[in-house]
């Protein structure tokens, strides 16, 4: 019953859609402009740097809030599986980000949402999945592809450090973790696989935060 509510109550708070918003205050819907995605890096290419920075801090954050708030409700009472109804926290942000019911389903990629829930985990997996997103960025400038990457890399970076003993949980909830993890894997690169038809066909979009 904790999980459903930890992700109720993520999937809540993943539906405030900030790019969405941004895009009505200048009165655009941002999912009929650029890509289509209700997200950080189409916000900044369509509406500037500034709103790409804004959604990017604003997707984050709702994550964070959601895992904080599963945190206050559940964590004397089940302070040993804490960590992992934070991530059911987490993954319903992305949920809600990814398929906001008031806008038929119809939201961004989770990527920002994504980093939420990393800082709201671990800042070691997110330590990891930076490196290798700036990394591949400075070579490439495909965030597409960056995403993709930073989030195997997490993916496996969790493993690893579960199977270290980071997490001090028991071997079941530890399981499920990666469960949940590899799931939500999955569900990004399904999200990313127009783009992942452009990457193959040499078709996508660098960004350039400066002028080349």
């Amino acid at each position: 019953m904790e999980r459903v509510v930890c992700l109720l109550i993520g999937y809540v708070c993943g539906l405030f859609q900030t790019s969405y918003l941004i895009g009505k205050k200048n009165h655009i819907d941002i999912r009929e402009h650029g890509s289509g995605n209700a997200g950080t890096t189409n916000a900044m290419r369509v509406m500037g740097k500034k709103a790409g920075v804004l959604t990017l801090l604003g997707d984050c954050l709702k994550c964070v809030i959601a895992m904080a708030v599963v945190s206050l409700l559940f964590g004397k009472n089940h302070a040993d599986m804490q960590m992992l109804l934070r991530m059911y926290a987490g993954a319903g942000c992305i949920l809600g980000h990814n398929f906001p019911f008031y806008l038929h389903f119809k939201g961004g990629k989770g990527i920002a949402a994504s980093v939420g829930l990393l800082i709201g985990l671990d800042w070691k997996l997110l330590l990891c999945a930076a490196v290798v997103f700036f990394a591949i960025f400075a070579m490439t400038h495909y965030v597409s592809l960056c995403s993709i990457s930073a989030y195997i890399v997490a993916l496996i970076a969790m493993a690893i450090f579960g199977k270290m003993g980071f997490y001090a949980l028991m071997e079941h909830h530890l399981t499920e973790m990666y469960v949940l993890m590899t799931a939500l894997t999955v569900l990004a690169i399904w999200r990313h696989k127009d783009n992942i038809v452009r990457l193959l066909h040499g078709e996508e979009n660098p960004l350039y935060l400066t002028k080349k």
